[in-house]
């Protein structure tokens, strides 16, 4: 199976410095104020129900609006463009009648990307950017009930979300994204399927892109949603051999930090973050500015915890901007040896020997 050319660039780049991912996609599509009529554009202007808030839809009627802002987390520093893609598969596209499109969604949301990343490494020949195509956690969870009155039921099996995540990985592959990479996981069966999803597309395209796998602890008491901590969601990832594990979403950086110190004791992979710009107001935005996030993470960086930062809700080229001006300052962690043992987890990690 071959590699992608890109993966020795992204591995001297790694090597070399702290990289930096961009920062919310959300967020910023969400300063253009959009309508109803800006998601529909001129294709969808007769859609039969509202699509309002399909942000992946964006990719093919308002193109302009998402390559300006892959432009603009380049230009404050970014390493590593995130796809439009969050929500880009059959599952969750199905709250909007489009599941038809994902496929497409994804091609084209790469090709964006793509084309603004080729811009800018031709713009700074001594730094390559990168496209990482971003597989969200779907609406739906494989693990828990969605009907408290009966927990064994589910909404979705893990083969359905096996061949939503491979229609949506092949079309990333095909729209040229550098990465594979596995976001705001808060079920671990869902990011099973995934990787499954992922191996197979690589085998069916004969290539192999890195994978970046980020998980989310979503809240104080340390664990997934599923309920697993952050050691045993790596040991229960980790045979996906990816290129980094790490977290994102639901905390800011303070709360963040005890999670990523586990996972940098832990893992024999490259460490990546993502937080929120601090916790939501009580109107659901965020207060913290870039200069506060970046002083936030710079422990982080000084302590040896990380190779790979960036922002999640809330976040903008000017955090992405203020983040990478810390994170020159320091080396990248340096990947661990960890000792051969046998490494199982269930809700809590076990490592035997």
């Amino acid at each position: 199976m071959r590699r992608k050319p890109s993966w020795a660039a992204l591995e001297k780049a790694a090597r070399e410095r702290i990289l930096i991912i961009d920062g919310a996609m959300g967020t910023m599509i969400q300063q253009h104020k959009p309508t109803e009529e800006t998601y529909r554009g001129k294709r969808f202007e007769d859609w039969k129900q509202d699509v309002k808030g399909n942000n992946e839809l964006l990719s093919l009627t308002q193109p302009d609006m998402i390559y300006d802002i892959h432009d603009a987390y380049f230009a404050a520093g970014a390493d590593i463009a995130e796809t439009n893609t969050f929500g880009a598969q059959v599952i969750s596209q199905s709250d909007y009648g489009m599941q038809a499109l994902a496929y497409e969604m994804n091609v084209e949301s790469a090709r964006l990307a793509r084309k603004a990343a080729d811009v800018w490494s031709k713009k700074t020949p001594d730094k390559t950017r990168f496209v990482a195509g971003a597989v969200g956690p779907t609406n739906r969870t494989a693990s828990i009930s969605p009907d408290v009155n009966d927990p064994g039921f589910r909404n979705v099996n893990f083969d359905e979300l096996r061949a939503a995540y491979k229609e949506q990985v092949k079309g990333l592959i095909e729209g040229g994204a550098d990465i594979i990479l596995i976001e705001t996981i808060f079920d671990t069966l869902n990011a099973k399927a995934a990787g499954y999803a992922t191996l197979e597309a690589f085998d069916e395209a004969n290539l192999e892109l890195p994978i970046m796998i980020s998980g989310t602890i979503t809240d104080r008491s340390g664990r997934t949603l599923s309920g697993q901590t952050a050691e045993a969601f790596w040991y229960s990832m980790r045979h996906l051999k990816p290129f980094s594990i790490g977290l994102n979403c639901a905390l800011g950086a303070e709360l963040m930090r005890p999670y990523i110190a586990d996972l940098s004791h832990v893992a024999s992979v490259r460490i990546s973050a993502y937080p929120n710009a601090g916790l939501p107001n009580a109107m659901g935005g965020y207060d913290e500015t870039g200069d506060e996030m970046a002083c936030k993470v710079d422990p982080w960086f000084a302590d040896g915890l990380i190779n790979i930062v960036g922002g999640c809700c809330g976040t903008t080229p000017d955090h992405i901007s203020h983040i990478a001006e810390h994170a020159k300052k320091y080396k990248p962690r340096p990947i661990p040896e960890i000792e051969p043992k046998m490494r199982l987890s269930g809700l809590e990690p076990f490592v035997h020997g």
